[in-house]
């Protein structure tokens, strides 16, 4: 499943689960398949004394930058749509009912319609200038080429935050986020199946920004 706009699957996530997977071996074959099998290991678990690894280090970096992200006065949804099937809409909605600050960045309308109200869209990353682009972290549904142009537009005007959608990017789009912005969310991980959602992990970020917020 795909994020982007073109997506038309639906957005699931999934509960995560330990599976444990055994082997029937019959009795017959037992005392042969035991004279050719090493001798069994023993369980070693982690020493809390051992430097940490690359996954709890990206873990760590990730949540800074979930933290980062969420401290942000304001924010933007590149690809914001009137079309409640795509995730521009869903998303920028998200927005709203987290009663967060946020703006439609969409160059082919001068509206979208979004929970029953029309909200005024700016053409780039560029013309959020009230207040400036500084204070907005950016969320990115498009797909790959145009992210591409819109990161470096975002880099241009000081948006200091992103966070790439899965299906809005490729490994180099997401490697030049990554490089040019203090805090950049995309690529493998989160609590869904796709990688990093607004959807599905923007309530954690809230809560690590220590952002006050309320359903609407």
């Amino acid at each position: 499943m795909r994020l982007s706009d073109d997506a038309t699957s639906e957005h699931t996530s999934v509960s995560k689960a330990h599976i444990i997977c055994t082997v029937t071996i019959s009795t017959s074959d037992q005392t042969d398949h035991n004279k050719n099998q090493p001798q069994q290991r023993v369980p070693q678990f982690p020493n809390p004394h051992m430097p940490t690894t690359r996954s709890q280090n990206r873990e760590a970096d990730m949540e800074a930058a979930l933290k980062t992200f969420f401290s942000s006065p304001r924010f933007a949804v590149a690809g914001a749509s009137s079309d409640p099937n795509k995730y521009g809409h869903k998303i920028f909605a998200w927005y709203l009912r987290h009663s967060l600050p946020v703006t439609p960045i969409n160059p082919r309308v001068p509206t979208v319609n979004i929970l029953q109200r029309e909200h005024t869209t700016v053409a780039s990353p560029k013309a959020l200038t009230d207040p400036p682009a500084s204070a907005y972290s950016l969320s990115v549904i498009t797909p790959p080429a145009v992210t591409w142009q819109l990161l470096k537009e975002a880099k241009e005007a000081g948006v200091p935050a992103v966070w790439l959608q899965p299906g809005s990017f490729d490994d180099e789009v997401l490697a030049y986020a990554r490089a040019n912005f203090e805090a950049a969310i995309g690529g493998d991980g989160g609590g869904g199946t796709e990688g990093w959602c607004v959807l599905v992990d923007g309530e954690e970020g809230l809560k690590l920004a220590g952002r006050e917020w309320s359903r609407l």
